[in-house]
């Protein structure tokens, strides 16, 4: 019976241990005395949120404790009523001004290349302050729910402070990419991103299958198409080469636009001109799939006026889609590497092209005039070696008859 009771009190113990070393924000205690009911470890970034929540006013009155920050960074916790992410969160700011004093203001953020610009918030904030100490900065609010309810995304974030500029966050670091999540603070709920899965992922997921597709795939084709054709011996081989390629572009191309419409729709207010680009670039992308079908042969009367459509909205094609993902590096700002090798295709793609150009150049006006001077030989009556045909002036060679 002792050892029954002496394991019991040990689960106990335990079990006690466990949830007090599962929860360490519960053991923090505040210079300014303040006092908060529910709290909860923000596994990104190692940092904690704290609130106490008035339902009578529909009020929370919040702490984001950020350790391990230094004077020259800055931080940032936001509430996102539209979406999980970056864009369309509406942040609370704090970090160390030119006096040397920790300074809080609101910031609304529309774009990924936000400066974190003060602004008002969609909704009610009052009491906003900051206090910095020992590495540490913390930002104080009480925040109005009337308009958003008591469930909420909340975004977190850490970055450098550059001068009298707030610089941007580390976009390498896993920890900065997953710091997003719900909190009830009725209830007292909470998840929070694992990094699997993440919106960050989808993005890239999305940058890559563009890029290989609409970047790459694409201008490969219209290079087969143009100057391989030019060659007897490719003949009809350069026309299912193109066509093969130019499929296989269409089809991881729709895949990436269709990975680009479900972080459209996860985030509504991303309303970009990147995202406008993408879906004019899929729609041009199907005419010229419904072309093919709708083809001309070579003789018919209305081939030229296809050729004319289908060129036109190819280069078209290549066109915005050059634009549009050097926008989305703008956009999803990955290391330098990807882009410069990025570049550096399509700078291989450009030399090949202005090579073949030339070349196929000097084989047209090769031909043509191989074309001329045996057309003039004929002419003549000679068969370009200068002798003579047998056909004469007449083109029969008959002398006249002697009657």
């Amino acid at each position: 019976m002792a050892l029954k009771t002496l394991f019991l009190m040990f689960v106990l113990f335990f079990a006690l241990f466990s949830s007090s070393s599962a929860q360490t924000c519960k053991s923090y205690s505040f210079s300014n005395n303040n006092a908060y009911s529910s709290c909860v470890d923000l596994s990104q970034l190692s940092s904690y949120l704290y609130w106490t929540y008035d339902s009578s006013a529909n009020t929370v009155d919040i702490a984001y404790r950020h350790p391990g920050a230094t004077s020259s960074d800055w931080i940032a916790w936001a509430i996102n009523p539209t979406s999980t992410g970056m864009l369309g969160a509406q942040a609370l700011v704090a970090y160390m001004n030119s006096s040397s004093l920790p300074y809080a203001y609101t910031s609304p953020i529309s774009s990924y290349n936000t400066q974190l610009q003060a602004g008002d918030l969609s909704f009610g904030v009052s009491s906003l302050s900051a206090e910095y100490g020992n590495n540490e900065m913390i930002i104080f609010a009480t925040v109005d729910l009337s308009s958003i309810g008591t469930k909420v995304n909340q975004v977190w974030q850490i970055g450098p402070v550059n001068g009298n500029s707030l610089g941007a966050h580390s976009t390498s670091n896993s920890a900065n990419l997953n710091s997003f999540g719900t909190i009830d603070f009725q209830s007292g709920n909470s998840t929070q991103s694992s990094g699997g899965g993440s919106t960050q992922t989808k993005k890239n997921t999305h940058g890559v299958l563009n890029a290989v597709s609409w970047g790459i795939l694409m201008p490969i084709g219209v290079i087969i198409a143009r100057y391989v054709k030019v060659f007897e011996a490719a003949d009809p081989a350069w026309f299912y080469l193109h066509v093969g390629c130019q499929s296989s572009a269409y089809i991881v191309g729709v895949a990436g636009w269709g990975t680009g419409m479900k972080l459209g729709s996860d985030s509504p207010i991303e309303q970009t001109t990147h995202r406008n680009i993408g879906i004019a670039l899929f729609c041009l992308g199907t005419l010229q799939v419904f072309a093919l079908l709708l083809r001309p042969k070579k003789d018919h009367k209305f081939r030229l006026y296809w050729n004319i459509y289908h060129h036109s909205v190819g280069y078209t094609v290549i066109l915005l889609s050059q634009i549009n993902i050097f926008k989305g590096f703008d956009i999803l700002d990955p290391e330098d590497k990807w882009k410069h090798a990025y570049i550096g295709i399509l700078v291989g793609l450009a030399t090949i092209a202005v090579v073949l150009e030339a070349y196929t150049w000097f084989i047209v006006i090769k031909r043509k005039r191989s074309a001329a001077l045996k057309y003039t030989h004929e002419a003549n009556g000679t068969n370009g070696y200068g002798v003579s045909n047998g056909h004469g002036a007449n083109g029969y060679g008959a002398r006249s008859q002697v009657v």
